[in-house]
């Protein structure tokens, strides 16, 4: 198993590669639509950044939204897809949010490709049935880039 670890800034410029990589195993999951660029415009600096391995095969990006954890993004090359590095990065991802005070993580995602809502699902986030605040207005900037027209979205959330 690939170890979990901080990203240093050495791993930053390999991850725009990992995420374009993983996004093409959502795209053929999505009947090979693309996806219209980044999800979301990067809203400054992240809370954190964890990679999985060295050099990295996977990472967790988490930003603050509405003053609670969000899972920004989470991204696993292919070739290292399937091994648990995903779960791993969502366990890292929670524990360094619970040290930090935080009482919940969310994130918003395709409900029905497995390796999003399921998956989230059997990480223990529940779907938000009325995401509102900044969540709400997340999910409304997701439409306007046209996620939606992709297939259904949901937010979710975990206690921590």
């Amino acid at each position: 198993m690939a170890r979990i670890r901080t990203a240093t800034p050495e791993d930053l410029g390999r991850l725009p590669a990992i995420e374009a990589a993983a996004d093409s195993l959502l795209e053929a999951a999505l009947g090979n639509q693309a996806l219209p660029g980044p999800a979301l415009p990067t809203l400054g600096e992240p809370l954190y950044v964890l990679v999985a391995g060295t050099p990295a095969v996977g990472f967790a990006r988490v930003d603050e939204v509405g003053g609670q954890a969000h899972l920004e993004q989470l991204a696993v090359h292919p070739d290292s897809a399937g091994q648990g590095i995903g779960r791993s990065l969502v366990e890292a991802a929670l524990d360094v949010a619970r040290s930090r005070g935080y009482e919940s993580m969310t994130l918003c995602t395709f409900a029905d490709v497995p390796f999003n809502g399921p998956f989230y699902a059997s990480c223990g986030f529940d779907v938000v049935a009325s995401p509102a605040g900044a969540l709400e207005a997340l999910r409304a900037h997701e439409g306007q880039l046209g996620l939606d027209e992709l297939g259904p979205r949901i937010a979710m959330r975990i206690r921590l």
